[in-house]
């Protein structure tokens, strides 16, 4: 299936802040690297701080008794949104990830199932379920699904960015707090990517093999940046390689990917996986 061009891409900058740590080459890297992209009127940057404002701005909630994060991602957001408002006291994550299967679409999995990381909130009588994007939905609703029952208990599920066409799949579940909702076609009108995504390895999860960056994947790479894909993948791999590299006051890296094999969360459902045409939660 070949990936269309989308209308708006939002790239969320979660990058800018990181090369502070990696020199003045790896900060030049990366103000070239977003001028290219607000130089193009289809891209969107966003900033953690406009999506925080834009969510804690949708309404007042009382405290959570428990808040689940999917990934590390949603435990940050959680910890970040909980700094701002106070709502999530108690965080927990939960090793949750979407990855490529050998049919050619996605497929949950993570290092323990999920019926198995969750007992430990079976009493909370409020629950908040925590993840940076929702794009197509699936890792929100298979955690919402999987929450130990329990009656009259408040369940709320928020994310920084999302695509609204997948927030009634959620709303089914929970009500659920966007901070920004992209309204259009999933994929045609709307995509969301990581900008770390573009160069550090573990945007792209590979059941059984290494994890890429995006910008080791040619066809999405040119659907996102047309006409001017070749500047962009030089830049990414520019940093890539200053990112990468071994400093001085910390012991070499390890190139991490997708444990293999995985262990999987829960059976695959019909419509649980999506044909391999862009990232997405």
């Amino acid at each position: 299936m070949t990936t269309p061009v989308p209308r708006t891409l939002y790239v969320h900058d979660d990058l800018s802040a990181e090369l502070k740590a990696h020199g003045a080459h790896a900060q030049q890297l990366g103000e070239a690297l977003f001028e290219r992209l607000r130089a193009d009127e289809r891209i969107v940057v966003l900033t953690l701080d406009e999506q925080l404002d834009a969510l804690v701005a949708r309404g007042q909630h009382a405290p959570f008794a428990a808040a689940v994060g999917i990934g590390r991602a949603g435990a940050r957001v959680a910890a970040q949104v909980h700094a701002r408002t106070g709502w999530f006291p108690v965080i927990h994550a939960v090793d949750l990830w979407r990855e490529e299967d050998d049919a050619g679409g996605y497929a949950l999995a993570g290092s323990a199932t999920l019926a198995s990381q969750l007992p430990r909130i079976a009493d909370a009588d409020s629950i908040a379920v925590v993840d940076d994007t929702i794009f197509s939905g699936l890792t929100m609703r298979a955690v919402l699904e999987a929450l130990p029952p329990r009656r009259n208990r408040r369940v709320h599920a928020f994310c920084l960015r999302a695509v609204a066409e997948s927030l009634p799949g959620v709303a089914a579940l929970a009500p659920v707090s966007a901070g920004v909702a992209a309204a259009g076609r999933i994929l045609e009108d709307v995509s969301f990517i990581n900008a770390s995504g573009l160069v550090r390895r573990g945007a792209i999860r590979r059941a059984g093999q290494a994890s890429l960056a995006f910008f080791e994947r040619p066809e999405w790479m040119e659907a996102w940046f047309p006409g001017y894909t070749e500047a962009i993948v030089k830049l990414c791999r520019e940093l890539h390689e200053a990112v990468e590299a071994p400093r001085a006051d910390r012991a070499p890296r390890t190139r991490r990917g997708s444990p293999a094999p995985s262990a999987r969360p829960g059976s695959r459902r019909p419509g649980s996986s999506s044909r391999r045409s862009a990232p997405g939660r």
